[in-house]
């Protein structure tokens, strides 16, 4: 997917617009004391926002991608006979917590936690790993999981929790379900589709913890 142009907002700077660059944004804004700006990923909003005030879009993310009907088409729609999972970290390395959910009905399976000084690659790694072998266990062996992280689903893959984070006494629990989990990877085939939750088609994964 071609990176999308960006929109620029300045309520206050030198020359007040709509600027479709940012080196030009820049310029009306570097060195003006209290300058007010905002990115956009559409120009109608863009547009839009700069009748409005720059408080009324303070703290929202107004870059999001918007998808196109041709892109929303090709992506298509999840599958809802699935198990999504997510991970929460507040902190990095902080406490960490880790679930997976029915797709469908957003009905939790597990929950995990809290740990002490995790990180959120090292729970979502451990729930995609706690999903596989719960569907092995109960026989669902081509049973579809959710992830919206590339970076635990290339764990899996090479069946190694790759962090690099320092291990120590307060998180030694954590480290001995990454060397359970490894271990299970290593005993056991993957026969579940592992598949990419497209956040920018379908909103958040079932799973969040809505902390964000």
């Amino acid at each position: 997917m071609s990176k999308k142009k960006k929109f620029y907002v300045v309520w206050k700077g030198k020359k007040t617009g709509v600027y479709t660059s940012w080196d030009t944004c820049k310029k009306q804004i570097s060195g003006f004391e209290g300058a007010q700006y905002k990115a956009f990923s559409d120009e109608e909003e863009a547009k839009k926002a700069f009748t409005k005030k720059y408080d009324d879009y303070k703290g929202l993310d107004t870059k999001k991608v918007k998808l196109s009907k041709d892109e929303l088409q090709k992506i298509g729609i999840p599958l809802l006979e699935s198990i999504s999972v997510d991970a929460a970290c507040a902190g990095n390395p902080g406490v960490l917590e880790y679930r997976g959910v029915d797709t469908k009905t957003k009905k939790q399976i597990f929950i995990q936690g809290p740990f002490k000084e995790g990180t959120n690659n090292i729970g979502e790694f451990l729930a995609l790993v706690h999903a596989l072998a719960l569907l092995k266990k109960k026989k669902m062996t081509t049973y579809p999981i959710y992830s919206d992280s590339r970076i635990a689903m290339s764990w899996v893959k090479k069946k190694q929790c790759r962090t690099n984070i320092v291990f120590t006494e307060k998180n030694k629990e954590l480290l001995d379900l990454i060397k359970r989990a490894e271990q299970w990877l290593k005993e056991n085939a993957i026969t579940n589709p592992i598949l990419k939750w497209e956040t920018k088609a379908w909103g958040e994964i079932p799973a969040d913890f809505g902390r964000k």
